[in-house]
């Protein structure tokens, strides 16, 4: 039975999921809710992840959401190739580098996100954001420059956990255009994984789901799009200064969290 992940190609979460199927040679299906950002109720998304958020699993009578859980399952069930190295303290380093991806990391691309495509502010307001992400960008670069140090990938010679972690919130980074630079250690880095075949199926679809996106600032201004301000991106968006954006988009119910579980 073919394994199903409810995804949404832009998403850094999903991103890491597919990846590390597609290096597994998982076969699975990849599919978006129905009407997902609309706060409109896709039945069979819900019964997978009752949160609403991206990604989920379904594998035969499994239903699995988180990404962190989804990557745990995927290897324990599918554990060859081994993405976490046996050593204990290489294992925890490399689920420290996802924690920090997806909680650090992954904010700063969802803030540029609102200003670039999602227009919630503009002029010196925005200038202001952006500037503010590009710095926090630039520390977290130093901070993962460390944490690969001289190797080839961040668990050694092997790709596995950390690099399928880190991979989606650069390449997304780069393309909002504070990525690392080029020639820097870890840009070669990131160029090698864009060589994997497994990274270039994930990027592809982000770079074709992004021209789709020249629309949803006016979906936002018609009230007809909700962005999600999970924990981590309300945190960002305050103490970078957009307070008045959370206020905004609470007073015109453009902004949303996630479902309450019942």
């Amino acid at each position: 039975m073919t394994v199903t992940v409810f995804e949404h190609p832009l998403s850094p979460y999903a991103q890491k999921v597919k990846i590390a199927l597609d290096e597994k040679g998982v076969d699975y299906n990849a599919k978006m809710p129905a009407a997902i950002g609309t706060g409109q109720i896709d039945a069979e998304f819900l019964k997978a992840n009752p949160r609403g958020e991206v990604p989920a699993l379904i594998d035969g009578d499994v239903a699995i959401f988180d990404s962190t859980i989804i990557l745990e399952y995927i290897e324990d069930k599918w554990p060859t190739p081994a993405l976490l190295p046996k050593d204990p303290a290489a294992r925890a380093r490399a689920r420290t580098i996802e924690e920090v991806m997806d909680t650090a990391f992954e904010p700063i691309n969802w803030g540029m996100g609102e200003i670039r495509w999602f227009k919630r502010v503009e002029g010196a307001k925005a200038q202001a954001l952006e500037a503010r992400a590009a710095a926090q960008a630039r520390g977290l670069y130093d901070w993962l420059a460390r944490a690969l140090g001289t190797h080839t990938w961040f668990g050694g010679d092997i790709f596995g956990w950390a690099d399928v972690s880190v991979v989606p919130y650069l390449n997304g980074a780069t393309g909002l255009g504070i990525g690392p630079h080029a020639h820097s250690p870890l840009g070669q880095w990131l160029a090698r994984a864009n060589e994997r075949a497994s990274v270039q199926k994930a990027a592809n679809a982000a770079a074709a789901s992004i021209a789709g996106m020249g629309m949803v600032a006016d979906a936002v201004k018609d009230r007809l799009f909700k962005r999600e301000y999970r924990d981590h991106r309300l945190e960002w968006m305050i103490r970078s200064g957009g307070l008045d954006v959370v206020i905004e988009g609470l007073k015109t119910e453009t902004i949303r969290f996630s479902n309450e579980l019942s």
